[in-house]
């Protein structure tokens, strides 16, 4: 556990900033990577403002915040921001063209004993491995959003993942105050090929009218004791997301069964993904006000 200090983590969107402060959380160094500068500078702003609330939860104390951000550097030099790098946590868009080039580069300029992980939701562990020289050091690290919160990390091994650095990254993930589970390199590993299905299933029995999203949604929360119903949770991760991991489910299994729901194609054709946009299952658009089923699911009597 010692030879990793060093942590560089891949793309500042809402997983790479999450993963970025509970490493600095730790005490490790951290170098924060993307292309955009705008990216890194709101990066930095959330994970100020998630660090905050983690202060008035009484999780960490007041003083500790300029410490932890004092951890993390940022860069949109990718090459110069992996140099030095003991460990790299990939957490770009959830696009297998950008991730294979982003691991041919990283395998390119990273330290030669670089752990090479990835926090990819259900693209192969092993593909990605696949365009590097050291395909035993590649790893699936999958942590569950909200980052800081959620206890949840995925160690997947590829098909050539070794032995020891399967152990090292379970153990990291432990340090890191996570619940790691092992699982092996099969299309949506064990999260994703459990609960896409059951969000295609929501989609399709709205689609199907047999409900409207907010009664799916109350069944699965108070019958079933779901934090949150599977159509609030969609928008939540965003309808592209959801739709691409059971693209790659069908695709990767060969089985129609995971194939998206048309309506879910439609929604994310129309670019209704969810939070992110603004409108998806739920409306978003009222700021703090109560969320509202989207008017493009009222059913008429």
């Amino acid at each position: 556990m010692d030879t990793i200090q060093n942590v560089t983590v891949v793309g500042a969107g809402t997983m790479g900033n999450g993963i970025a402060q509970v490493f600095a959380t730790q005490g490790f160094q951290v170098v924060l990577a993307d292309i955009s500068k705008e990216a890194l500078e709101k990066a930095i702003v959330s994970i100020r403002t998630s660090l905050d609330r983690m202060v008035k939860k009484e999780i960490i104390r007041g003083e500790e915040i300029e410490l932890i951000l004092g951890r993390i550097q940022t860069s949109d030099d990718l090459t110069g921001a992996v140099r030095h790098a003991n460990l790299v946590v990939e957490a770009a868009t959830e696009k297998i063209d950008i991730k294979l080039e982003l691991f041919r580069t990283i395998d390119k300029h990273a330290p030669a004993e670089c752990i090479l992980a990835s926090n990819t939701s259900s693209i192969s562990i092993t593909l990605l491995a696949s365009v590097t020289s050291r395909p035993e050091q590649v790893i699936g690290m999958h942590f569950m959003n909200p980052v800081p919160v959620m206890q949840l990390v995925e160690v997947i091994r590829g098909y050539s993942t070794s032995d020891e650095v399967t152990s090292e990254i379970m153990t990291l993930s432990a340090k890191l105050g996570k619940s790691p589970v092992e699982v092996n390199d099969y299309p949506g590993f064990v999260a994703n090929r459990i609960l896409m299905p059951m969000i295609n299933e929501a989609v399709y029995t709205l689609f199907e009218g047999v409900a409207g999203v907010s009664e799916i949604d109350t069944v699965m929360r108070l019958g079933m004791a779901h934090p949150m119903g599977p159509l609030a949770l969609a928008d939540f991760i965003g309808l592209d997301v959801c739709y691409s991991i059971l693209k790659i489910m069908q695709e990767g299994l060969g089985n129609q069964k995971y194939a998206p729901c048309p309506l879910l194609a439609n929604m994310v054709t129309a670019e209704m993904l969810g939070r992110k946009t603004g409108e998806g299952f739920y409306d978003y658009r009222g700021g703090g006000k109560e969320l509202v089923v989207s008017t493009k699911f009222n059913r008429k009597e």
